[in-house]
């Protein structure tokens, strides 16, 4: 049985175009429509995302001066606490700067005697027995001036005598622990130490 539309009443043949029409705009809007607005919906998602790593990329450009300025702070600091915390001990010229303060204060160093380092985080610890002659002005004079060095030294376990025979300038001795810092190059209880060796360094 054959239908035909021209044989179908004028409101049923418009009916029939119009659902036909409706079923059209509805493929077309199924298969192409949907799937263009995703895209676009993608499109727009990379383009906000570039967008937002272009306005980074503009604030770090700007702030690029200030973090050059940074650096050159830390580093100014880094130089000072290498003045501070030398990164190796070198025995002969703290000797030579004790010696030449002992001189200024009229100080005698009968004996300048390093001991064994204590391993710290960050540091290590190094003290050095001193044997003095002179007297308690000029001793203090003598602990003043090595308090004012750049290099950190710090003065302890003072144990002060006088002498049975004593001299216009030697009228005491003394002894003490100066003890200076080192700055390590690599922190302490790094990957791959031995466990322990920091425990032996203290002994």
């Amino acid at each position: 049985m054959e239908i035909s539309l021209s044989k179908l009443p004028w409101q049923a043949q418009i009916g029939a175009f119009v659902a036909l029409a409706i079923a059209g705009i509805a493929s077309f809007e199924y298969f192409i429509v949907v799937d263009r607005r995703a895209d676009i919906d993608g499109r727009a998602t990379q383009l906000t995302s570039l967008r937002a790593d272009i306005a980074k990329g503009q604030e770090t450009a700007r702030k690029l001066p200030e973090f050059r300025s940074q650096v050159a702070e830390l580093e100014g600091r880094l130089s000072n606490l290498r003045a501070i915390l030398p990164e190796e001990k070198d025995a002969e010229d703290l000797l030579r700067r004790l010696q030449t303060v002992a001189v200024q204060s009229n100080i005698t160093i009968k004996n300048f005697k390093p001991e064994a380092t204590v391993t710290k985080q960050l540091h290590a610890e190094w003290p050095i027995t001193l044997q003095l002659d002179g007297t308690y002005h000029n001793l203090a004079l003598f602990f003043d001036r090595v308090g004012k060095f750049t290099r950190i030294v710090n003065i302890s376990n003072v144990d002060i005598k006088g002498k049975d025979k004593p001299a216009a300038n030697a009228t005491i001795s003394a002894s003490c622990t100066a003890t200076t810092f080192v700055l390590l190059e690599k922190p302490a209880g790094k990957p791959g130490a031995k466990p322990g060796a920091a425990g032996a360094a203290k002994s």
